[in-house]
This record gives structure tokens, C-alpha cells and sequence, in this order.
């Protein structure tokens, strides 16, 4: 499998700079369950985007702090670059601004979560379950920090999971589209740091409840493995 890998995080601080970029925590996250998989990182918010769609299997957009809802030039591009995708019938994972990026490309929409900002470890429930995710329990915990949401799926979208404030915690658009709004590719020690450096910005309520929910570890490797089957059923097309 030879997945395009489009890189939407915006974070260049030093603490990004100390720690592995996104372009390299998807490869390695998928490394855990499909080591044989080969990716090529186009990191679109400096507006490096694939000339062709040809010679991928499938197309992996990554989170971001942006907001879809941003004036930069690069995210009218994405989400054109979204509905190609689409019409050409690749298929499409998306986490966090990714999975954000894709609804809104698609007709759907996204607003701020009325709960404010929601991170750390964070329950999730299925409430449909696409056959790839069958090593997923009905509850299961994924690391996230978002502080907006979808509000609307597009046309024909399912939604699949809920989580806390966040009814749309990941969606399917048929055996094409997955996404989730949270981040399968955090590993602990990323998102017990990430709390520590936006400790003053989440605020003392918000922060102790993230470093409360790392008492328990998040179901990364098996919905990592629910990704690996995503697309091997997209391309097998069983």
C-alpha cells in the first residue's frame, strides 16, 4: 500500500521542533500494524501538494491547530484537492482537521464545540460500526485536542462514533471516506508534553482532566489496525 500523506499542522514552535513531526508519527503509527507500507508526506500548509493523484492507493490528511474556517490560501486548495480525491474514488482517512477539512469540502459543516476545548483522553462510542472496525470495542479511547467540530455531515455521511460535547466524533461516506476527530497517532508521552506546553492556554479545569485520563492508555493500535483495514477493503473493494 502507497498512501500520499497531506500534512496540515501549522505548529512550528520549538516545541513542535522537539518532538516528531506528523509527517513522521503517521508512517510510524501505521508501522505498528502494516509495516510494509510505504508514504509520500506532501506538507500542504506550505503549500506542497501532490501533482497527481496517480500511483497512490489512498490519501491520509493529518490534524492541525488551524481551523478550516482560516483565510489561508493553502486550505481552499485542500478542500478542492478533497473533492478530487473523492471523484476520482480514492479512498480517504482524515483525523482531527482532516476529518474536519473533509466535511466541510463535501457540503458538511464545522463549528466550535459548546463545550469548549476537549482534550487529553477522551471516551469514544460507536454508534455504527463499518465492517473494518470490527477490532474496535463499542467504547473506546483515542487522545484528541480539538475546539471545534462538525456540526453537519455532508450528503450520505454516517455518522460512526460520539465522544464527550462532540456528537460527531468520526463519520463513513460509504467503503470511501473515514475520519475520526481525534488523534490515533499520539503516542502518550506526545500528548502528557502537548499538555504540559498548552497548560496556560487549556486552563487549570481542562488540563487536570487531561493528565486525570492518562491513568488509563487510549485504543491507538487497534484503530490503527481499523485504518490499515479501511483502505485494504477501499482497494480489494470486498
Amino acid at each position: 500500500m502507497h498512501l500520499a500523506l497531506l500534512v496540515t499542522n501549522t505548529d512550528e514552535s520549538d516545541f513542535a521542533q522537539a518532538h516528531p513531526k506528523d509527517g513522521e508519527k503517521f508512517p510510524t503509527m501505521m508501522a505498528r500494524v502494516r509495516p510494509d507500507w510505504t508514504f509520500e508526506v506532501f506538507v500542504v500548509k506550505d503549500d506542497q501538494f501532490p501533482e497527481t493523484l496517480d500511483g497512490f492507493d489512498g490519501v491520509m490528511i493529518t490534524g492541525s491547530p488551524a481551523s478550516v474556517h482560516d483565510d489561508a490560501p493553502w486550505i481552499p486548495r485542500l478542500l478542492q484537492l478533497i473533492r478530487d480525491i473523492h471523484a476520482k474514488g480514492l479512498p480517504m482517512f482524515g483525523a482531527c482537521f482532516g476529518h474536519q477539512a473533509i466535511a466541510v469540502a463535501l457540503g458538511g459543516a464545522v463549528g466550535r464545540n459548546p463545550g469548549g476545548y476537549q482534550h487529553g483522553r477522551i471516551t469514544n462510542r460507536l454508534t455504527q460500526r463499518a465492517r473494518w472496525m470490527e477490532p474496535l470495542p463499542d467504547g473506546f479511547s483515542l487522545y484528541g485536542s480539538h475546539i471545534e467540530q462538525v456540526t453537519t455531515l455532508p450528503q450520505g455521511a454516517i455518522a460512526i462514533a460520539t465522544s464527550t460535547d462532540c456528537a460527531v466524533a468520526g463519520f463513513v461516506m460509504g467503503n470511501q471516506i473515514y475520519t475520526t476527530q481525534h488523534h490515533p497517532e499520539m503516542t502518550p508521552e506526545f500528548i502528557a508534553a502537548l499538555t504540559d506546553e498548552l497548560a496556560d492556554y487549556l486552563g487549570p479545569d481542562v488540563t487536570a482532566r487531561a493528565r486525570v485520563s492518562f491513568g488509563e492508555s487510549a485504543d491507538s493500535d487497534a484503530f490503527a489496525e481499523t485504518i490499515a483495514r479501511f483502505f485494504e477493503q477501499a482497494i480489494s473493494g470486498t
